[in-house]
């Protein structure tokens, strides 16, 4: 008996240890790629008719919503024409902050689940711009679509992929934009190194990282109801990916030349989880679901890797993780800014070398040579001077109004969306069935490598 047990564990580990590059094993579960629908097409690279005037109605001006409404008054080109939150008080605020600073007053919606359909039924809103709770990110961004508006969503756009399938069916059939509002691809040192990346300054990028190290025990009453809180105690799995991921896959170039094929994920148990549910419901939580770290792991089809963690619940150090290695050098964001590229032995030429470390002074000195092609030193100061985490928020906005008026592609579009956020119900797939890999769905439909290489259109 004990041979029989030897040989099955022997047999179970060469399955377990065959090589990923073969997307057929059958023990990777499998996620299936819905036929697109018939007269549908591809929206790589979608344009649409310039809007000189970008004319916004904003849903939800809760704690993100309030500050979007009063950082998008100072976009060139943008205009709010109409604002909505459940909450009426949240409404009359924001409205009355825009008429007080000299700003058209908008139409006013509010008091009801569904006042957003008024808002997205306008004639005068031509981007639905929406800061709700993530439970109705994507049914409010599909009914926006279907109304014939362009749609930014907060992150995380989606939170299953049904509504993932769904958001990329209505924008290639309405040929609306459907664009998620991750601010961190904008952060200056993520610009910066992915500026240096696309000329080559770290070779190959082979292997990046990225997550979401966030302490939000202090702030889970902000939130509406608590939904928040209440939606990590209900679910497990990285709920919250799209901050980490999002930079890594633009210097990736995911689905343009290369896309994630499998993952991997899984996560510690709720040690403190129980306590902040506790804390703020009065009372025990032994069913909490959402592990204190969750870890995924990533393979693309072009042999690379990624690494991705959700942390909202121990002390750690705030931190988005930043990392991109490559075959010549390496960038890292946390907790300093920190380079280091391989040189060459003058003694000989063709050995490969040393690295050398620059931080400080010498790292600022090295960025300072390698600009993003979006980011003119204007546009930098007003973005500080406005604020926003830092800037970043500004600069998203920016781009989405300036793309918008001039007719051109976005900078992160619906297929970005999809990739971002299918981490939280595919490491739920993978944790739930003891780890197991899980197949990423081509969410191109097989238009992937169509597109070579990520770039901004200017």
């Amino acid at each position: 008996m004990k041979l029989r047990y030897l040989l099955m564990a022997a047999a179970a580990f060469a399955l377990l240890s065959c090589n990923c590059k073969n997307e057929e094993k059958s023990y990777i579960i499998k996620t299936p790629v819905p036929e697109r629908p018939a007269g549908q097409e591809s929206v790589l690279g979608l344009t649409a008719e310039p809007l000189p005037t970008v004319r916004i109605g904003v849903v939800g001006v809760g704690m993100r919503g309030s500050s979007a409404v009063r950082r998008l008054t100072k976009v060139p080109g943008a205009e709010i024409t109409a604002i909505c939150d459940i909450e009426p008080d949240r409404v009359a605020a924001s409205c009355n902050w825009l008429v007080e600073n000299g700003f058209p007053e908008p139409e006013c919606f509010g008091g009801d689940k569904d006042s957003w359909k008024g808002l997205c039924e306008r004639d005068d809103v031509d981007l639905v711009y929406i800061c709700t709770d993530w439970l109705n990110h994507a049914p409010i961004g599909l009914y926006a679509m279907e109304c014939g508006k362009h749609t930014a969503i907060e992150v995380p756009a989606a939170l299953t992929l049904d509504e993932i399938w769904a958001l990329i069916d209505a924008s290639e059939r309405t040929r609306k934009h459907c664009m998620m509002l991750e601010n961190c691809v904008y952060d200056f040192f993520e610009m910066n190194a992915l500026a240096m990346a696309q000329s080559g300054l770290f070779g190959e990028i082979i292997h990046a990282e990225g997550s979401y190290h966030h302490n939000l025990e202090p702030f889970w009453h902000e939130y509406w109801h608590s939904w928040r809180l209440d939606y990590n105690k209900a679910n497990r799995g990285d709920l919250y990916p799209t901050h980490g991921i999002g930079p890594i896959c633009q210097a990736l170039n995911i689905h343009r030349g290369d896309r994630m094929t499998v993952l991997t994920s899984m996560d510690t148990d709720p040690f403190n989880g129980p306590k902040a549910a506790e804390f703020y419901d009065g009372k025990p939580c032994p069913d909490f679901k959402n592990g204190d770290v969750t870890s995924t792991q990533i393979r693309t089809a072009k042999g690379k890797t990624m690494l991705i963690q959700h942390d909202v619940l121990t002390p750690r150090p705030y931190s988005r993780m930043y990392q991109l290695v490559g075959t010549e050098g390496y960038a890292a964001k946390y907790p300093v800014n920190v380079f280091c590229l391989r040189e060459k032995l003058e003694a000989d030429a063709n050995s490969i070398g040393n690295e050398t470390l620059i931080m400080g002074d010498d790292a600022k000195a090295l960025q300072a040579q390698y600009s993003s092609p979006i980011l003119t030193q204007e546009l930098e100061d007003v973005a500080k001077k406005v604020g926003g985490h830092g800037g970043m928020d500004f600069i998203m906005d920016y781009r989405l109004i300036y793309c918008l008026q001039r007719g051109l592609p976005l900078d992160m579009d619906v297929y970005d969306l999809a990739e971002w956020c299918c981490l939280s119900e595919l490491s739920r797939i993978s944790i739930e069935n003891g780890c197991a890999p899980v197949e990423v769905p081509d969410f191109t439909r097989g238009e992937w490598d169509k597109v070579k290489g990520f770039s901004y259109a200017l």
